[in-house]
This record gives structure tokens, sequence and C-alpha cells, in this order.
């Protein structure tokens, strides 16, 4: 269970410290570190090692990009944890989606949004978005999270947001999730 409430408690960290119809959002620019790879809105930032380090961020975080401008005070944050595990797993395993899923729904002021299923190189895994209240003495966030496995690696997305977050944050943190891949592009 710990696993999966690292990146909600690493989340709502970097969000203490740092103080109508669709919305088109697009990639600025590509990231890869050699074992995560993402494409990011404009106005998103990658958080280096040094600043996780600096903040308590755990070791697990491999990687973390932050929403340049505020929401409601908070700046939105992604980040992507990962596990060695005992085995290799299919990386649509249900069980270790599930388990994400579950470990977060004993968090106080635990209520699903939605849990669409999205794609992570080429396997179908589920998109878990909800709200709770991890830290009591801050308020409520909004959060994403999927979890995907690739050979004997199991990774976790997390993003946290405001509760109410606007169309085109919630664009942004979309567009993040839907293009992660733990998968080295081919060169053209």
């Amino acid at each position: 269970m710990q696993r999966f409430l690292i990146p909600l408690f690493v989340l709502a960290i970097l969000l203490s410290a740092c103080g109508g119809g669709a919305v088109a959002v697009e990639c600025a620019s590509d990231y890869w570190d050699g074992a995560v790879g993402a494409c990011l809105p404009k106005g998103w930032s990658v958080l280096d090692k040094e600043t996780l380090k600096e903040r308590g961020v755990p070791e697990e975080t491999i990687a973390a990009f932050r929403r340049e401008e505020s929401v409601s005070g908070q700046f939105p944050t992604v980040t992507v944890t990962s596990e060695v595990l005992a085995s290799a797993v299919p990386p649509a395993a249900a069980d270790y989606s599930s388990s994400s899923i579950r470990a977060v729904s004993v968090l106080p002021g635990y209520s699903v949004i939605e849990t669409p299923p999205m794609d992570i190189d080429g396997q179908e895994v589920s998109l878990h978005v909800f709200s709770a209240q991890p830290v009591p003495d801050e308020p409520a966030r909004r959060f994403y999270q999927a979890s995907s496995v690739k050979g004997n690696i199991g990774y976790t997305i997390t993003a946290a947001a405001p509760v109410f977050a606007e169309k085109e944050l919630d664009g942004e943190i979309r567009l993040i999730f839907e293009n992660v891949t733990f998968e080295k592009a081919e060169e053209e």
C-alpha cells in the first residue's frame, strides 16, 4: 500500500512547498531521461533531482514535472515513481493497477471522479481520477493516477491539482499522461 501512497505525499509536499468547451493543448517539449519519457505542454518544467532531494521527495521518484503558473495558490505537479517487482508482470496487468486504486481508496475524503481507459506503450490501463485530502491541514486535491509495468519495474504516474481543475489544466495533465512512455522512441 505504501508504494501507491508515496506519490500522493510527494505531490502534497511539492504543492505545499511551491505554494466549458474542449481546450486544445499541445506538446511544447519532449522529455526522455533513459527510463521515462513524456510530452510537456507549454508552461511546464522538469524538476531536477537536486530540487526533489531538497524537498524531501522519496528516492522512488524518478521524474517530476511542475506547472510554472500556480492555480488557486498551488503548483500542479506530475511525478513518476518506480519500484522493482519480484517478477515480470504484463503491463496491462489489472492486478497492479487495481492495487494502486485500492491503496488510495482509504485516504481521507476519497471520492472517485472517473476511471477512463488510457494507453501506455500500447497497453490499456486505467486513468484513476479522484479527490482526497491526504494531509489533514491542507486542502483536498484532485489526483490523477495510472500504473503500468515494464519488465520487472512497476511505474506509477501521479498528478495533483486543485479539486476544481480548470479545463485547460485538466487538458495539460491528460496530455502528459497520454504521452508518458517507458520505451525509448526509435530514431527517425
